[in-house]
């Protein structure tokens, strides 16, 4: 954990595999760029460090299993073969990845546990289009529906002003959805220069860090966390003054009701599949049924007919 900008040299491994490798993305780096002139990727910092294991015939020669911002930190999935890219993509489309965000939020946020739940779409008004927006504000585009689950864990000061430390679950997947509905709820993130209109330019970075991902891969589930760098040892205008739960205590009750869910949802998908069977074996004996009448009837039809 460092507050010093990114160089090729400082790319942090948190999990190695012959399938994977998982990183620390560091803040304000790009994954990757066709720009010659962006000298500092996440690409690139791969290249230097396992320039054996870059494939030739991918176009950045890793294969990213999914994304972050620019401005966010944390763990970065990246695909070390395509097979195993393919079973990472198909945990990432159905859902079943479960990731979870720490971020310094602006004031003081009431409510301790909450759903946010809004609309999100592409901003169209001129001079942001590289904004995302939500359902209802001008110049909003294509809303689609969006959640998120808040769990406040610290209440502080940054840099003297209120802030509050918050694990963020996204329950869906939308570009920019974090900020955007931390915004909605009138406590932005800490750093956040795009949607503060450049006006929250004085921290080093976006408080947001991707901390934990669980790809539920067979036979053996990826699981890593990358760490707090949300700690007065590394910043020091970050100043805790009442905590409510720790990071570690509040990940493994959202894993444990992951694996809850899970488990519910299969047994519905057990149960839907025993009734489709049921039904099925229902319309088999009818059909068996009204054969046997079919030919009971053409039996009787050719007796009557002999008499």
């Amino acid at each position: 954990m460092s507050t010093e900008p990114a160089s090729l040299e400082s790319l942090r491994v948190l999990y190695q595999s012959d399938d994977f490798i998982v990183v620390d993305k560091h803040w304000d780096i790009r994954i990757d760029s066709k720009m010659w002139y962006e000298k500092h990727t996440v690409q690139a910092q791969l290249r230097h460090r396992f320039p054996q294991l870059a494939d030739p015939s991918t176009y950045y020669g890793f294969r990213f299993c999914h994304q972050l911002d620019f401005s966010t930190s944390g763990a970065l999935c990246v695909a070390l073969n395509k097979n195993a890219a393919g079973q990472a993509y198909r945990c990432f489309k159905d859902r079943t990845v479960t990731k979870a965000y720490l971020a310094l939020l602006r004031g003081w946020v009431k409510e301790q546990t909450q759903i946010l739940d809004f609309s999100i779409g592409k901003n169209t008004t001129d001079g942001k289009t590289h904004m995302m927006c939500i359902a209802g504000t001008e110049g909003c585009q294509n809303p689609k529906l969006c959640q998120t689950e808040l769990t406040v864990l610290e209440y502080g000061h940054y840099d003297e002003e209120p802030a509050t430390k918050v694990i963020l679950q996204p329950l869906t997947g939308r570009t920019h959805q974090l900020r955007v509905h931390c915004c909605a709820i009138g406590h932005p993130i800490v750093g956040d220069f795009t949607y503060s209109s450049g006006a929250d330019d004085a921290p080093y970075r976006m408080m947001l860090h991707a901390h934990l991902l669980h790809v539920p891969l067979e036979p053996q589930p990826l699981f890593v966390t990358a760490g707090d760098p949300f700690v007065s040892t590394v910043d020091p205008k970050w100043l805790p003054r009442h905590s409510l739960r720790t990071v570690t205590d509040t990940v493994e009750e959202l894993l444990q009701r992951k694996v809850e869910q899970d488990q519910k949802l299969k047994e519905e998908k057990k149960k839907e599949k025993e009734q489709k069977e049921e039904e099925r074996r229902k319309r088999s004996m009818k059909k068996t049924e009204s054969e046997v009448q079919s030919r009971q009837c053409q039996e009787w039809l050719r007796e009557w007919a002999i008499d």
